[in-house]
């Protein structure tokens, strides 16, 4: 199983920012071209008073900062470049989560939706959506909204498809595995009635389970998803949530189990956040540019 995508996140929640310009960024996708990747996605076009391109939507309706650069347009253009296809991500308010906000999350992001659309999609690396706020089985009130802006997304688009990363819930304190299994299945088939059609890419994080458990609730997920007619994909993540430092670059170990738990299930694609923080030769973390080598080795990358 390879990495043959990565989450793009310079509208950051809890990661460091690393300042780069074009040329840094240039030399990063260079890097991501060099072991495959050839899919990137915008994890969110803004978040709260923070955007990453000019919107006039977002800074008129919400007050939101103009950004020093247009992110956006430097992403397509070097994705065109690069061959590589771009998910757009929608913009996340920061609004609580619950039913209310969901709803609230899928009005805002219409008009949203429509200005990225005529600004960028133009771009021939303009390939699809990515629902940027995150959900998880017990989030199901969240499944409806999800379905209304996907379809929104695909109509506006001509049909490109659309991506979600949802979270499995915080298990790893559970005592009975198959229990919280079991409700993993029951759950995402009600989610699942509910988005076919409007969903085509379901990419679960795979931090939140034991990685000696993760193979199972992958296995379950594929054949979920190939009930409903959804590709399923891993997201593997390649920072590590179990250290007392938030976040720092996975141990390659971990990496490997939770790569070889994706091949073993039957994984359609594996993605990761993030490639430029934690698996990136340019990162500010020497232990990244580490991985980055350790990787290569395992896939047999020059």
């Amino acid at each position: 199983m390879k990495i043959t995508g990565t989450f793009l996140d310079e509208i950051s929640y809890d990661i460091p920012h690393q300042n780069w310009g074009p040329e840094e960024w240039e030399k990063d996708f260079q890097d991501m071209k060099s072991i495959g990747i050839d899919t990137v996605i915008l994890i969110r076009c803004g978040l709260i008073k923070q955007i990453s391109y000019p919107s006039a939507y977002l800074m008129e309706k919400f007050g939101c900062m103009e950004p020093a650069s247009d992110l956006v347009e430097m992403f397509l253009s070097l994705a065109d470049k690069y061959d590589m296809k771009f998910y757009f991500g929608t913009y996340d308010s920061g609004s609580c989560w619950d039913k209310d906000a969901f709803e609230y999350e899928t009005q805002i992001n219409y008009p949203l939706v429509d200005e990225a659309w005529a600004r960028y999609g133009h771009h021939r690396s303009f390939a699809g959506w990515y629902l940027s706020v995150e959900i998880s089985r017990r989030r199901k009130v969240a499944a409806e909204s999800y379905a209304a802006l996907g379809k929104y997304c695909k109509k506006v688009s001509g049909g490109l498809p659309v991506m979600i990363s949802p979270f499995l819930d915080p298990v790893k304190a559970e005592d009975d595995q198959k229990a919280a299994l079991e409700a993993h299945q029951k759950d995402w088939e009600e989610i699942l009635q509910i988005i076919q059609g409007a969903v085509d890419i379901v990419a679960f994080q795979d931090g939140t389970v034991p990685e000696w458990e993760l193979e199972n609730y992958l296995r379950t997920g594929v054949t979920l998803m190939k009930r409903h007619g959804i590709s399923c994909w891993t997201n593997c993540e390649t920072f590590d949530r179990d250290m007392p430092i938030h976040f720092l670059p996975i141990k390659w170990e971990k990496m490997w189990h939770k790569l070889c738990a994706a091949e073993n299930a039957g994984i359609d694609k594996a993605i990761t956040f993030e490639f430029s923080h934690f698996m990136s030769p340019n990162s500010i973390y020497r232990a990244a540019g580490n991985l980055f080598k350790r990787y290569k080795e395992y896939a047999g990358i020059k």
